[in-house]
C-alpha cells in the first residue's frame, strides 16, 4: 500500500516539483498551497507523513508544526521541514516545534525520497 503525504508549501512550483519526486518515489501526494489548506486536508485524511515549507504567507511552517503536534490525529505523524533557510536557529525552532527532520532547500531527489523512506521507518506503524 502507498505511504500518503501531505505537501504544504506555498510556492506552487516547489510543491509541483515535491510532488513529482516523492511519486516517483513510489508515495501518494497530497498537495496545500498554506496552512489553511493543510489543516482542511488533516480534517478529511491522516496523512503517514507531513512535509512542510518554513516560509508560508500567514501562519508559517513552525506554526503549523505546533499545531499539527497538539491534534491528536497528527500528534504522532512524522513531520519533515524544508526551508530555503538552513541556519542553525531555523533549524533549532523547527526541531523545537516537534519536527521530526529539517532539510534545506534546493532538495535533491534522491535526498528527498531517501530522507521520506529513512523517515517513515522509524515511525510507529499505526
Amino acid at each position: 500500500m502507498k505511504k500518503h503525504i501531505l505537501v504544504v508549501d506555498d510556492e506552487i512550483g516547489a510543491l509541483t516539483l515535491i510532488g513529482i519526486m516523492l511519486e516517483r518515489g513510489g508515495f501518494s501526494v497530497l498537495k496545500a498551497k498554506d496552512a489553511t489548506s493543510a489543516l482542511a486536508v488533516l480534517d478529511q485524511n491522516t496523512p503517514d507523513m507531513i512535509i512542510l515549507d518554513v516560509m508560508m504567507p500567514g501562519m508559517d511552517g513552525i506554526e503549523l508544526c505546533k499545531v499539527i503536534r497538539q491534534r491528536d490525529d497528527t500528534a504522532e505523524t512524522p513531520v519533515l521541514i524544508l526551508s530555503a533557510r538552513g541556519d542553525a536557529e531555523s533549524v533549532m525552532k523547527g526541531m523545537e516545534a516537534g519536527a521530526n527532520d529539517y532539510l534545506p532547500k534546493p532538495i535533491l531527489h534522491h535526498d528527498l525520497v531517501s530522507k521520506v523512506r529513512s523517515i517513515l521507518e522509524e515511525a510507529p506503524s499505526k
